[in-house]
């Protein structure tokens, strides 16, 4: 049999109409852009600390000066307008607005944003606002970090001064961008910040990374504007087995449990699901799960925020895979606690320069599976995008058909999901601008925008400017 999703990427590429209203957009997170790393009252966040510690980020790279965004907004927002992007969504970023994680906010880091957010609006671009995308203070880490309760009662307070400052002009709110990333990647296998490997640490964050999600929501819907809407965004991961096998399937659930189910249930559901709360039995007993949390946790959302950019296929150990290279960075620590007789593999097909596979299906079929898990909740792709090795040719222009041919395929996919019944009310490109990309540094571009990162020169690459007559017209061109 023949699915949809395999129609989608393989049957001659039509012009393809999306739904009127759909929010075109794209999407950047501040430690990435903004530099100004020391300006204006900021201080240190986890990811300036684990940069600046040798042998954690690819060439010593920081993201001190990154593109520069802190200083040259208003240049960016006027090319999101030249590309007519509808939306913006970028973080704000937690050390420049609470620079210790408590007390009083730091004016100048609140005036930064409220200038970004006034120019766009002035450019009738609407201003998409997370929270947090992975800048925790680096004092409330020296307390303790996400594995500590207090954190998540710290980001509630820090949540209602951004509200404060910002609720009246910003009508959609993110409240954390992949928390698995946060807690699996940043406790488990210290490839993210802030670097440490610790499994039960790691659920211990995830849980609490739950718990802020929780409090953040009843924060912005008493203090922002009463039209806002609420959303988390989540890396849901398309997980598949290598063979059909019984083993393979099991492998499937522990993963899915992991990287999905330990956040959406609680969130969406209001309970941790049963089989990884046994799967870590041997680790934890969850007693860090107080009375009232998981009521706490569970508030209503206006949509879920998606990120995809690639599968992950999985089979039960044999020696055929590798424990922990699954796509975020080698470590002898796995992200996975509870997940030792799981092994990853890399699926077929061509790959980005991030070595992540290129399959548009598995963002159909994750689309498909969130419609039937969650009918009534609307879903908004938050970021889908590549790297490639992009350059600019003497003549200043940067081709990059690749890119061009990623899009062109995921976003048929999303379309195909649509028109099989996906409520899908968005789509975000990732990344408005090649920036610093975490641990990879300034290696890696996934931007729509070349920067030259010597002078800070923005060039708008072939994919920029593909990507926004599609959004100019709402129609996905066939090949």
């Amino acid at each position: 049999m023949v699915t949809a999703a395999q129609q989608t990427a393989s049957a001659p590429d039509a012009a393809r109409t999306f739904p009127k209203g759909f929010l075109w957009g794209s999407a950047t997170a501040s430690y990435q852009i903004e530099g100004a790393a020391a300006e204006d009252g900021r201080t240190p966040s986890i990811w300036d600390t684990y940069a600046r510690t040798p042998g954690r980020v690819r060439n010593g790279d920081t993201g001190d000066i990154a593109t520069d965004h802190y200083h040259r907004w208003r240049e960016d927002v006027a090319l999101m307008a030249e590309l007519g992007l509808g939306a913006y969504r970028f973080s704000l970023a937690w050390p420049r607005i609470q620079p210790t994680g408590r007390g009083p906010a730091v004016q100048k880091g609140l005036d930064f944003y409220r200038r970004l957010v006034d120019e766009l609006l002035d450019k009738g671009i609407q201003p998409v606002a997370t929270l947090y995308h992975w800048d925790l203070p680096q004092e409330l880490e020296d307390a303790g970090g996400w594995p500590e309760r207090a954190t998540a009662e710290r980001f509630a307070e820090y949540a209602a001064l951004a509200a404060d400052a910002l609720g009246d002009r910003v009508k959609t709110w993110t409240t954390l961008n992949e928390p698995w990333c946060s807690a699996f990647l940043g406790y488990g296998s210290g490839v993210h910040a802030p670097g440490r490997t610790d499994p039960v640490a790691a659920l211990r964050a995830a849980h609490h990374l739950n718990l802020a999600h929780g409090l953040a929501v009843q924060v912005l819907r008493d203090r922002v504007r009463a039209d806002a809407r609420c959303s988390v965004t989540l890396n849901i991961h398309h997980v598949r087995p290598l063979t059909g096998g019984d083993a393979d399937a099991d492998a499937v659930r522990r993963i899915d449990g992991l990287a999905n189910r330990v956040f959406t249930g609680p969130m969406l559901q209001g309970t941790y699901p049963d089989d990884v709360l046994k799967d870590t039995a041997e680790l934890t007993d969850w007693s860090f799960v107080q009375d009232g949390d998981l009521r706490q946790i569970h508030q209503p959302l206006d949509f879920l925020g998606v990120n995809y950019y690639t599968p992950t296929v999985v089979s039960e150990a044999d020696g055929s895979g590798t424990h922990t290279s699954d796509g975020h960075g080698r470590s002898e620590h796995s992200p996975w606690p509870g997940a030792d007789r799981v092994a990853f593999h890399q699926p077929p097909g061509d790959t980005t320069a991030m070595g992540w596979a290129v399959d548009p299906t598995g963002l159909y079929d994750l689309l498909r599976r969130l419609a039937s898990d969650f009918p009534r909740l609307p879903l908004v792709i938050t970021e889908n995008g590549a790297a490639f090795d992009d350059y600019a040719d003497p003549a200043g222009q940067v081709n990059d058909p690749a890119r061009i041919a990623y899009l062109r395929g995921h976003l048929a996919a999303v379309h195909q999901a649509i028109v099989d019944g996906a409520d899908v009310r968005g789509y975000f490109l990732w990344s408005l601008l090649d920036n610093f990309e975490w641990a990879h540094g300034y290696s890696k571009r996934f931007g729509a925008v070349y920067v030259d990162y010597p002078t800070g020169t923005r060039i708008p690459k072939a994919s920029a400017r593909w990507y926004s007559e599609v959004v100019r017209t709402g129609v996905l061109p066939g090949a």
